[in-house]
């Protein structure tokens, strides 16, 4: 009989813990293992190839510690790698366990709520240089104008808590009048980054009422749980205690200290070193 552990959650710094907070209101019986890479965060401006390799570590690290299924709560490592991780690694290593994104559900609702069949994608450079969006949304969606357009300077903001000042509403601003002039038919914006739903509230009172702003935390947590329901064998292999641990590679008391901060919520973190 196979080990029963916690669900993994990954990200490369704080982002994933918007997604985490959705999902355990979704699934509050289960226990969870979030990870942040916070000592190599910022993923976003890096190659495919070093991405790839401290996911792929991340994930290691996870599955050494019994998740037998893990979420990449980031946009940049399901864009660049998550295919790589599910077609190579998973088959030739560890063919009992399953790794999943954010990408594929996300572009699921974003057709379900436009009405003018023009959508706006807001993410990190690597998220935005990928085209993972655009390309996953022509498979099942053609029909959708897609505009992206990337905010390197949102994430620094929101981890250093600038957000609110008159600095970073300025550039968070400059960015949202950036996408809508690429096309004014946007009614639906994806905010293709976990740590953006931190800015949710700002972004609805810079835009005009009739954009609706989607953050992912909720559709991917209806989605895991769609997903548990669909593959009971994996669902089997959950340990659902209720528990929820952290795990930091940067120092565990930054990372606890900037986590309750952003999340409202007391969290103890541990350190870890990948390799």
């Amino acid at each position: 009989m196979s080990v029963k552990g916690p669900i993994g959650v990954f990200d490369s710094g704080y982002g994933g813990l918007t997604v985490l907070k959705e999902i355990r209101e979704k699934l509050p019986e289960y226990d969870f293992l979030y990870l942040g890479d916070n000592a190599r965060a910022p993923y976003g401006s890096r190659s495919f190839d070093v991405i790839y390799q401290y996911t792929w570590q991340a994930v290691q690290a996870l599955f050494e510690r019994d998740c037998s299924l893990v979420i990449l709560a980031c946009n940049t490592a399901s864009a660049k790698a998550l295919r790589s991780i599910q077609r190579i690694k998973l088959p030739e290593l560890h063919p009992d366990k399953r790794v999943l994104g954010v990408i594929r559900p996300s572009t699921e609702e974003l057709d379900k709520h436009t009405k003018t069949k023009h959508v706006g994608v807001l993410g990190t450079d690597g998220t935005i240089r990928s085209n993972s969006y655009e390309i996953e949304l022509a498979k099942f969606a053609p029909d959708l104008v897609v505009n992206q357009h990337s905010c390197p300077m949102w994430v620094p903001l929101i981890e250093n808590n600038q957000f609110d000042t008159p600095g970073g509403v300025y550039f968070i601003q400059s960015d949202l009048v950036a996408l809508m002039e690429k096309d004014p038919k946007i009614d639906t914006i994806l905010l293709a980054c976990t740590h953006y739903p931190i800015l949710q509230e700002q972004l609805e009172r810079l835009l005009p009422e009739h954009i609706e702003v989607l953050s992912q935390g909720k559709i991917v947590a209806e989605s895991l749980a769609d997903y548990l329901v669909r593959h009971p064998e994996m669902d089997a292999k959950c340990l659902k205690t209720g528990s929820v641990r952290y795990l930091t590679t940067e120092s565990a008391k930054d990372f606890s200290e900037k986590a309750s901060l952003l999340m409202n919520d007391q969290i103890e973190a541990e350190h870890l070193t990948l390799h």
